[in-house]
């Protein structure tokens, strides 16, 4: 009896790994992303039902042990994610010389990336853009992440020119100061209030590594340390702003005044990359790159492949939320140990915080009182 279960755990190991390291070569690089829909789908719910045999190994797991942070790599003192990038692709990204066609979008993460891709996919295409398997099947099969690819998108070098003016749209995550800089490109960066991105960043950890993603007292303070990816939000913001004010091909958004004001957004991205549009095709762009859209058409946008943990938490999802509100949803004191860590950080810096999140549990100062502060080139 005893050999017979010793037999059953060796076949179940070998099974899981053999099972991981499938799904892994399935997924890596443009291999998912590339695929037409209907093989994305079959893809994930192979995936789904062997979830259901391998998510309770690691439930299991997480009862004697949990990450405390993500694991990660280190290059030039900024970490990056060590199962999607690498010394390599960092230095390859700090290494690049930037072209004129190329748009970077530059966000810490989960502080709306795929949003600006999509809008400024769709200004480049005048509200037309496909992203059919008769057009280019998925975001991530035609944007590529500079410093993780090729393990999580199209390859750099593989990545298709788009639009009337042949751009290639770049995502990164990398702090300004590792992010070459170019008169010759263009640079569009997003921010969000730093307790939306936690709560964001909070259930996206969720969908990479399940049971074991860090609590949230543990990811709180990894959040608020230069460990977290890419560096800290107040550090992150504090570059971008700084280039911003430095060069006018850097265009600051706020995540909160694309939100509320989606046309104007749209019109200053237009105007930013010099694309004429028409009243009926900013209407379009505004149409495409809506919430109710991008959620509706989901399966174009997810900037990871589908894994066993993100196919077993059905209560979270990509495209989770898209409020305003998010930082609601963490309690008072972790949102105001967040907002403490984020002002002690910015003193005597450029970014000027407390214009822009007063407090960690109210609706950011817009419109008016921020034009004050802004220049012609942030939003």
């Amino acid at each position: 009896m005893l050999d017979f279960l010793l037999v059953l755990l060796v076949a179940y190991f070998a099974y899981l790994g053999t099972m991981m390291l499938y799904f892994e070569l399935k997924t890596r690089g443009d291999n998912y992303f590339s695929l037409p829909l209907a093989e994305r789908r079959n893809l994930r719910a192979k995936i789904q039902k062997h979830a259901r045999f391998i998510y309770p190994f690691f439930a299991l797991v997480s009862k004697a042990f949990r990450l405390r942070k993500f694991p990660v790599i280190r290059y030039r003192g900024v970490t990056g994610p060590l199962m999607m990038s690498s010394k390599k692709s960092y230095k390859f990204t700090y290494n690049y010389q930037p072209q004129s066609n190329d748009i970077f979008i530059a966000t810490q993460m989960k502080c709306g990336t795929t949003w600006m891709q999509q809008i400024v996919f769709e200004v480049l295409h005048r509200g037309k853009g496909d992203l059919s398997d008769e057009g280019y099947r998925h975001m991530y099969a035609l944007s590529p992440w500079i410093e993780t690819t090729p393990t999580s998108s199209v390859p750099f070098e593989r990545a298709k020119l788009v639009g009337e003016k042949n751009s290639r749209i770049i995502k990164t995550h990398m702090p300004a100061s590792l992010c070459p800089h170019s008169d010759k490109a263009k640079y569009i960066y997003v921010t969000r209030h730093p307790v939306s991105c936690f709560a964001s960043c909070f259930d996206f950890f969720h969908l990479l590594v399940g049971p074991l993603a860090p609590d949230r007292d543990e990811m709180i303070k990894w959040f608020c340390s230069e460990d977290m990816l890419w560096g800290s939000w107040p550090t992150h913001v504090e570059g971008w702003w700084r280039r911003a004010e430095e060069h006018n091909n850097v265009l600051f958004v706020h995540y909160e005044s694309m939100k509320k004001d989606l046309p104007g957004a749209v019109r200053k991205v237009a105007d930013f990359l010099e694309m004429d549009l028409s009243a009926e095709e900013i209407d379009q762009v505004v149409h495409r790159s809506s919430f109710e859209y991008m959620k509706e058409h989901e399966e174009h946008f997810s900037m990871f492949s589908p894994n066993i943990f993100s196919e077993s938490l059905k209560s979270v999802r990509f495209m989770q939320a898209g409020t305003l509100e998010r930082y609601k949803d963490v309690s008072d004191t972790g949102s105001q140990f967040i907002m403490d860590f984020c002002r002690e950080r910015l003193k005597g810096g450029h970014y000027p915080l407390e214009t822009f999140y007063p407090d960690s549990k109210s609706l950011p100062v817009h419109d008016d009182q921020v034009e004050r502060v802004e220049m012609s080139n942030v939003l």
